[in-house]
């Protein structure tokens, strides 16, 4: 049976979100004005005075364009620049770059400080970068048509079926793993939304895709009512801010800016104003 995601239903994950994420702020030892201020030395920036992050700005309400711009808008932004100005910084984004790529530029470093693009925190990505701590859960949401035949993921398993996700995401991991007859196409969520919504004809058309619950549910709402939340998956992704190995003392001010956010209300502000 379909499982549509309601608006209650869509408030109370966040709201258990909410829990976890100052659980896991006050398990990190970060207490309200342990933030230190770049000039203290204590940790290097790409442009002195500036935060400068990185996105993919294809995820709202977490991160994207504003329509027919190039300024950013949605939680995370809003998020880094309360962030920024806890430690004394100015907020700056990079112009929007392939999501796969972000964490090899962080590597590389010379270019921006910090990538922000709902990344969940993994065992694998964390042999390359260090996490924050987490600053947002979510489940993963499979979106498809609202007159789909089909009644369950298992469904979709097929030959001849056509999935969306973004490449190198949880969301395309999970379809790889569970979804194994199916071809994973891969594309960013708001152009597989709109394939999905193309029905089963032409070449770049899905049959249904699957992002970030909050991400999707927010499409449909603003864009896509023609299209379902056939599932909620329950991965409890934690998404975190991606630092480099080489800058550990930055991810212990994020830290501490993270904490005080949400000791000081700001993040369930945030929570409210993007995501509920």
């Amino acid at each position: 049976m379909s499982n549509q995601i309601t608006r209650r239903s869509f408030i109370g994950a966040i709201s258990a979100s909410a829990a976890t994420i100052a659980l896991a702020a006050c398990g990190s030892g970060a207490a309200e004005g342990d933030a230190a201020p770049a000039e203290d030395g204590s940790y290097t920036l790409v442009k002195e005075g500036q935060l400068i992050s990185v996105s993919d700005m294809e995820c709202p309400p977490f991160s994207s364009y504003k329509e027919g711009t190039s300024d950013p808008e949605g939680f995370e932004i809003d998020m880094m620049a309360a962030v920024a100005e806890k430690l004394g910084l100015e907020s700056v984004w990079l112009p929007k770059m392939d999501f796969d790529g972000i964490i090899p530029l962080i590597q590389q470093g010379g270019k921006a400080d910090i990538g922000v693009a709902n990344f969940t925190i993994t065992d694998e990505r964390a042999k390359l970068i260090d996490f924050t701590d987490p600053y947002y859960v979510a489940n993963i949401g499979f979106v498809c048509r609202g007159d789909a035949t089909q009644t369950s993921t298992d469904d979709f398993n097929a030959a001849g079926i056509r999935i969306g996700a973004q490449g190198g995401t949880t969301g395309e991991a999970w379809a790889k793993e569970n979804l194994p007859n199916a071809e994973i196409v891969t594309m960013a969520p708001a152009n597989a939304m709109l394939s999905v919504q193309g029905g089963g004809e032409g070449s770049d058309a899905l049959d249904a895709m699957v992002a970030d619950l909050p991400v999707v549910q927010g499409l449909i709402n603003k864009s896509y009512p023609d299209l379902q939340i056939l599932d909620e998956i329950a991965t409890g992704d934690e998404f975190g801010i991606v630092v480099s190995k080489d800058n550990p003392a930055l991810t212990e001010a994020l830290n501490g800016a993270l904490a005080e956010l949400q000791a000081d209300g700001t993040m369930d502000s945030l929570v409210e104003k993007w995501l509920a």
